[in-house]
């Protein structure tokens, strides 16, 4: 979630981090790595993209391909670009949930988080 939520005067940034088990936690970092995964059909170019290097990238999308039953992304099959990866149905679904975890969150912690920004003391 941006630091510019709407609804939020001072914008407000509610990050969630799920421990799903011991050593297989999933929070905004792997959401967004599996969302660039998608979006450029490769694990370099999804690393590039986030500012990580590519052997972060790829431990990262290897340890939750581990953590799962099945795999959340999957090589691509060679063609004219020679490969790439992609998200799997499953890490579609995966992603899903944690957005809508996500979302759920956001509306069950507006009231206290607006409480607390209007006793945050003025910007300098």
């Amino acid at each position: 979630m941006a630091d510019d939520t709407p609804g939020s005067p001072r914008g407000h940034r509610l990050r969630i981090r799920i421990l799903l088990g011991k050593g297989a936690p999933f929070g905004p970092g792997k959401a967004d790595l599996l969302e660039a995964v998608r979006e450029t059909g490769s694990i370099a170019a999804a690393g590039r993209r986030l500012g990580m290097s590519y052997q972060r990238a790829h431990d990262l999308v290897s340890a939750m391909n581990s953590h799962f039953h099945e795999p959340v992304v999957a090589p691509a099959k060679g063609g004219s670009r020679g490969g790439g990866s992609h998200l799997t149905p499953f890490g579609e679904e995966v992603l899903a949930a944690y957005r809508r975890i996500e979302a759920l969150a956001e509306i069950a912690a507006a009231e206290p988080l607006r409480w607390l920004e209007t006793r945050l003391a003025p910007a300098p």
